[in-house]
């Protein structure tokens, strides 16, 4: 799976304002505290503002706040409020495509994909990561031998 820049972005953007929360944070402040440039991170925060993530508020005192507690919004809604769904196949839901022959059964193994990635970025929230207290099953997956070697 590719985490894209924005994802990367918006997922560390969040953790921020889970860290402050219910505090405000302006944009230049978040962009400090992760270092990252504050043009691209305004955009991240415009898509985390139109699908609900966070709230921005206006004036000299505003800046934006989780729209929910930190225990309330998993790492799965964040990608997806910037990338859209997390399992595509050439811009296709995985269970929308279709093979013939050698490659039929396919869609299965693109909906087991999606289903993987959804069993740690939908049961993962902002305040499990920030604490580092991971359900079990997340934890388990980083002790694997393998699990920090590239491949």
């Amino acid at each position: 799976m590719q985490i894209s820049a924005r994802g990367d972005y918006a997922v560390r953007a969040a953790l921020s304002l889970a860290r402050a929360y219910p505090a405000l944070m302006s944009a230049q402040a978040i962009a400090q505290d992760q270092e990252m440039p504050r043009k691209f991170l305004e955009a991240v925060l415009a898509d985390l503002r139109r699908a609900g993530v966070v709230r921005a508020q206006r004036g000299a005192e505003g800046g934006y706040t989780l729209s929910q507690p930190p225990r309330d919004v998993m790492i799965g809604q964040i990608l997806r409020a910037v990338d859209g769904p997390l399992a595509g196949v050439r811009g296709l839901r995985p269970e929308e495509t279709q093979y013939t022959g050698a490659a039929e059964n396919l869609p299965n193994l693109w909906v087991a994909v999606r289903a993987a990635v959804r069993e740690v970025v939908d049961e993962v929230s902002l305040a499990e990561l920030i604490s580092g207290r991971m359900p079990a099953h997340v934890r388990k997956l980083t002790t694997r031998p393998d699990a920090w070697q590239p491949r």
